[in-house]
């Protein structure tokens, strides 16, 4: 019998290549059409081109028909080049050797008749991103920037921006920058315009970490013929196009109210854009140009809301998401401004979960004596939510109001009702807030108390709930009737009990109660101190051998210890700095507010560029400076009244005290000591109870020396070793910046000026220039009576450390806050008494 004859396998269609064979029928292909002239053979490149593509889609490696491609490119089909373009720019980087078969193509397309032909050749030449081919790009470049086509001039400008990142040099000697400015100042197309502020604007910040030159020109950006000539075309420029333009505005420095005034008239349409981006670039604007006029600020806010609320109820739920964060962060900064339109803020049905707990935290935020009843009783009706975690926020923005002293009565009546709710999620998050308001508000605690009794530890799940509980039995024992046999039956349970917050918890609550009703809890606490000592977990297993050795000491010492008198907590801690909130105020308009965080904690070091704002720098752009003159004036006002303005450097005040220190010592539970008890304590208890563990002072040695008999004396404090500092320092504001954000605060204090040094501060100059008769240079400066703001360095001589310094002065109390950082941190005592040295000389002479 003949052998069946194998039937001819099918040719894999163009949607679904089929690897190497599919490739090597391309290849013969193109290599057919390479020189063709039949009438169809555009048609047919095309075709072919098509499954190139395709290929390229599903993954498939193509590169080995490169030559072929580059062959076939000789075409008038635009569709054609735009597909050998898109293959070229995908395979140029990987194959560096192959690009430079593509060079004679590209520049003969950068001349052909056709401007899009030109544009797209232009672009694709400064895609393919060799460094090899450097020098055939500057070329096409600086006849694409004098094209008479306003689309090859848009590519031109972009492709300036391209070839500075392949090879800055080249860039900068063929005077791109140059030619980039002069068109963005005479070119009549609006694109053109925005494609050459935007990469005059990438091209000199990165330039300026190595260039003074760089950073002038970049204040040149922000000089006013240039920030009003764009503003005056704003309406011109794509939506792209005006963000880029309001950003740089919002960095624009005015020289009086007039000026801001006329921007501010001249953006007034802006706000009622459809474009959401364009609205918050505007608000920047506004917000940023105002900071030194309270008055006009806060008419800033009133006339911004009705913006925002539009956009929240416009667009899809992710924009909604980005204005809210926007709203969140100026609801925070404000509250009272926006407590008249808290219904804008409620949960919608259709709301995703992000935008609900978004719109809850303000309503919280908002809360106040004239609306409070209305947003507890929407927050009530969310608590029995299908989702549980907005159920758990709704019942915790309940609390927070009510630790806000606002119609606490009725709050506490609507808490106490959620725990009659069957949810555990309910009852657990009811019992944290409880005990919270316990904390501050203990008037409170026999109408909670009475509650709170009926609950069966058991049916309480969550470690918080439980903890909570348990605080509760042990802090009100004396009140609750089943309190010692609920603990005791919790310790027979301690095993099954895999929380170490609750056995923690359990511990102490056993101990307060053995003070408060001994016979009831003695075994109790016996077998929790046993199991205590016993716990695999370090903290759980430490707790208990403190409480095990202070009974052993002495049991009155053990309860003043365990159980002092308790006062009521007044402020509850933000888990938000004012200082962050600050600085994420100060990049308005970014992911900074979508994130609620910096810009520097979630992006890299090398990304963010050498003038954006970096740690600490909260309202200050920093600009370029002349070693030899002193640098314009930047604006910065503090007022202490003004709620709408920086807080930050007013809670500094608190932390000046441990002067940057990084020590770290463990300190025992906040619940265990008191102080008040330490402060009665006799010498050797004491040396028990110390919360900051064994101090060895060299006091307390020659004391013990001297009772020996020995007759040492004390030796003096070695003093500090002189510093000297550099005549003549050089420091960038690119590097000033970088290092700022870097360095770790090292230093921070409180100094004095002189009543003549005060009164002699009229504007920022004169103090700039004696602290440089000290070589102590000013990079930045700014403000308006009472309050300025500085921002000096000075560098060790001989040697490469700069000691950076934020300085605050308030002329009415003639006090100045320092904030010192250093890249040498032994010599940071040295140069703080230098520099309050010379502050204080300041007007004397």
């Amino acid at each position: 019998m003949a052998p069946t004859v194998p039937s001819a396998a099918k040719s894999a269609s163009p949607s679904q290549p089929s690897g190497k064979s599919e490739v090597a029928d391309l290849k013969q292909q193109l290599r057919q059409l390479a020189g063709s002239r039949a009438p169809d053979a555009d048609d047919q490149r095309r075709d072919v081109f098509k499954r190139v593509i395709s290929c390229m889609t599903a993954g498939i490696d193509v590169s080995a028909a490169f030559g072929e491609m580059v062959l076939c490119s000789a075409t008038s089909d635009v569709v054609t080049k735009k597909m050998c373009y898109l293959y070229v720019g995908a395979h140029a980087r990987a194959h560096p050797d192959l690009a430079l078969l593509t060079i004679n193509f590209l520049q003969r397309d950068c001349r052909d008749q056709d401007p899009t032909i030109r544009g797209l050749a232009l672009r694709s030449l400064c895609s393919l991103r060799v460094p090899n081919l450097v020098e055939y790009l500057v070329t096409p470049l600086t006849t694409g920037l004098k094209d008479p086509s306003a689309y090859v001039r848009m590519i031109a400008a972009v492709g300036a921006a391209k070839l500075y990142h392949i090879s800055a040099t080249a860039c900068i000697d063929a005077d791109l920058p140059a030619s980039l400015k002069a068109l963005m100042l005479s070119d009549p197309d609006a694109q053109v315009v925005a494609n050459c502020l935007h990469a005059l604007q990438e091209i000199w910040t990165l330039e300026a970490a190595n260039s003074e030159a760089a950073a002038r020109e970049i204040e040149t950006l922000y000089s006013k013929p240039v920030v009003f000539y764009l503003l005056n075309k704003i309406k011109e420029f794509s939506e792209w196009a005006q963000c880029i333009v309001l950003e740089l505005a919002s960095k624009f420095l005015p020289s009086d109210n007039n000026e801001i005034f006329d921007i501010m008239n001249l953006l007034e349409d802006r706000l009622q854009h459809a474009n959401g981006a364009v609205v918050l670039a505007t608000i920047k604007v506004f917000l940023h140009l105002t900071m030194s006029m309270t008055d006009v600020h806060q008419q800033v806010y009133e006339r911004i809301k009705a913006p925002l609320l539009t956009l929240v109820g416009a667009g899809s739920p992710e924009q909604s998401y980005s204005v809210l964060c926007h709203l969140h962060l100026l609801v925070m900064r404000a509250p009272m401004l926006f407590s008249s339109d808290y219904k804008s803020f409620y949960c919608q049905f259709s709301d995703p979960s992000y935008v609900k707990k978004l719109k809850l935290e303000m309503l919280t935020a908002i809360a106040n004596e004239s609306n409070t009843y209305e947003i507890v009783t929407e927050l009530c009706e969310y608590a029995g939510n299908v989702d549980v975690p907005i159920a758990r926020e709704s019942i915790r923005a309940v609390g927070k109001i009510a630790l806000q002293q606002y119609d606490v009565n009725a709050i506490v009546d609507r808490l106490l009702q959620f725990l009659e709710m069957d949810k555990d999620y309910v009852t657990a998050e009811t019992l944290v807030l409880v005990k919270d308001l316990l904390r501050k508000y203990p008037q409170w605690s026999h109408d909670c108390i009475a509650v709170v009794g009926n609950i069966s530890s058991k049916n309480i799940q969550e470690p918080k709930g439980k903890a909570a509980l348990i605080w509760m039995l042990g802090e009100y024992s004396q009140d609750m009737h089943d309190a010692p046999y609920i603990l005791e039956s919790l310790v027979e349970n301690w095993d099954e009990e895999h929380s170490p917050e609750v056995r923690l918890h359990l511990l102490t609550a056993v101990m307060k109660c053995f003070f408060k009703r001994p016979p009831e809890t003695q075994k109790a606490l016996g077998a929790t101190l046993a199991a205590g000592l016993s716990d695999t977990h370090q903290d759980v297993h430490d707790r208990a051998l403190f409480y095990y050795r202070l009974l052993q000491y002495n049991p009155n010492v053990a309860e003043r210890v365990v159980n002092p008198p308790k006062q009521a907590v007044s402020v509850f801690a933000d888990t938000q700095s004012s200082e962050i909130k600050d600085r994420i105020f100060d990049e308005f308009n970014s992911l900074s507010v979508v994130y609620q965080k910096p810009s520097y904690m979630f992006t890299d070091k090398e990304h963010r560029g050498p003038f954006e704002y970096s740690e600490d720098l909260t309202s200050l752009t920093v600009g370029a400076e002349d070693p030899e003159n002193v640098i314009s004036a930047q604006r910065y006002q503090e007022n202490d009244n003004d709620l709408l303005l920086s807080t930050s450097d007013k809670e500094d005040n608190g932390t000046r005290a441990s002067n940057g220190s990084s020590t770290s010592t463990y300190n025992a539970p906040s619940d265990l000591i008191s102080p008040s008890l330490i402060g009665s304590q006799t010498p050797a208890e004491t040396s028990l109870i110390n919360t900051g563990g064994p101090t060895h002072s060299s006091q307390s040695n020659f004391s013990l020396d001297d009772l020996l008999g020995l007759g040492v004396t004390e030796a003096p404090a070695p003093p500090p070793p002189a510093l000297t500092l550099n005549s003549k320092p050089v420091l960038d504001p690119g590097t000033f910046q970088r290092k700022w954000g870097q360095l770790a605060l090292a230093l921070s204090q409180e100094c004095s000026l002189s009543p003549q040094g005060a009164a002699a501060l009229m504007n920022p100059q004169s103090l700039i220039r004696h602290m440089q008769s000290n070589y102590i240079q000013c990079i930045a400066s700014g403000g308006q009576p009472p309050n300025y703001k500085f921002f000096f360095y000075a560098q060790k001589d001989g040697a490469t450390a700069f000691f950076l310094v934020e300085c605050i002065v308030n002329t009415a109390s003639a006090k100045a806050q320092l904030k010192i950082k250093a890249d040498d941190g032994a010599a940071v005592e040295a140069f703080s008494t230098l520099f309050q040295s010379a502050l204080s000389k300041f007007g004397l002479s």
